[in-house]
């Protein structure tokens, strides 16, 4: 018998579109952050997708699948998602070129999101000149950092495009815990 003391979160939907004004061809990973008490049931919680190209308007379009679904005690560590996109430069190498993360949507329903995305810089003009020549970027060694708060105030980023996401949500059971979704 399950707890009565769980609730559900079921989430599909799509990575839709991109802006990146100075890049021609991306990819993006994705990955899902959540609290210590949150259990994936079913889903996949990484992917890579294809190759875009820029379209017309200056968009990628990537209509890359989400579908996830979790079960939880306690909405401490509310889902996140986490979306690197990668390129690559003028000299071929692979580099980052961009992170961001949104909470996924706590009411049901069909919901749209922006994420705002951000590469991290060196903080001297010496090691961004090494790390140019290099074709070595900063970035992170984990992207999940990006959901967490310890350790990114003294971390020096650059605004970078965005992403178009659209998220369908079911919840199943909130209500009899007494959380009001909305």
């Amino acid at each position: 018998m399950e707890n009565e003391n769980t609730f559900h979160l079921m989430i599909s939907g799509q990575i839709e579109t991109a802006e990146f004004p100075e890049i021609d061809e991306i990819y993006c990973k994705h990955c899902f952050v959540y609290g210590p008490d949150w259990v994936v049931t079913a889903g996949i919680e990484e992917g890579i997708s294809q190759i875009s190209q820029k379209g017309e308007g200056g968009h990628f379009a990537l209509n890359f699948p989400l579908d996830i679904s979790f079960k939880s005690t306690n909405p401490f560590g509310w889902p996140q998602l986490v979306v690197s996109v990668y390129g690559i430069d003028y000299f071929g190498n692979d580099v980052v070129r961009g992170y961001g993360s949104v909470h996924l949507p706590t009411s049901p329903g069909k919901h749209s999101r922006k994420v705002a995305m951000f590469v991290p810089e060196s903080s001297s003009l010496l090691q961004r000149l090494t790390s140019w020549l290099i074709g070595r970027r900063p970035e992170f060694v984990d992207p999940r950092v990006v959901a967490q708060g310890e350790g990114r105030e003294v971390t020096k980023v650059k605004s970078q495009g965005h992403m178009n996401i659209v998220f369908n949500i079911i919840t199943k059971d909130l209500d009899k815990l007494n959380y009001d979704t909305g």
